[in-house]
């Protein structure tokens, strides 16, 4: 059987805006606050021909009880939709050692085991070290979308841009 390849994409600060606090990216709580950056919709749409779409999200708050699963579900349910999503990955934990948790690699496994995925011919895009590190342990293609946060990158991606528009250039659409 065929692997597919897949896109992993982060959910705050590179599908949807976040709030900045400190120079660093706080989650969003609600779906009212909920604002798709311009042309995601547009560039998923394209890439969805040749790669299947996945979120891949830390959402510590609600282990920490600053937020409510039901919250991050609402959005995460109304992003599937919007965006045509395969799937939506989300720890919730604030358990650095759990193995959904990124850093960590278990949603990518996780998602590469039920959809036959090639991780080697897939990518990993986010805004943030963890995502690039993810990406990077799992044998992924990773592109840092580079907020000027007030955190350190800890491995290279292979790709580095500024605005989401710029996937436009990396995937020919």
């Amino acid at each position: 059987m065929v692997k597919k390849k897949a896109l992993f994409f982060d959910r705050d600060g590179t599908i949807i805006k976040t709030n900045i606090f400190n120079k660093k990216p706080v989650a969003i709580k609600t779906l009212k606050s909920c604002r798709i950056f311009p042309s995601v919709h547009m560039i998923l749409s394209a890439l969805k021909k040749n790669y299947l779409i996945f979120l891949i999200t830390n959402q510590p708050d609600v282990a920490r009880k600053n937020n409510y699963k039901k919250n991050v579900i609402e959005i995460n349910n109304y992003l599937k939709k919007k965006l045509s999503i395969t799937q939506v990955y989300t720890c919730y934990c604030d358990n650095k050692n759990c193995k959904y948790k990124k850093p960590n690699i278990g949603m990518l496994n996780k998602a590469s085991k039920k959809y036959n995925l090639d991780l080697s011919k897939s990518y990993v895009i986010g805004d943030r070290w963890k995502d690039i590190d993810a990406g990077n342990k799992a044998g992924c293609i990773t592109i840092f979308l580079d907020k000027k946060y007030n955190e350190r990158i800890n491995t290279k991606p292979d790709h580095k841009i500024t605005y989401f528009y710029e996937l436009r250039k990396i995937f020919k659409v």
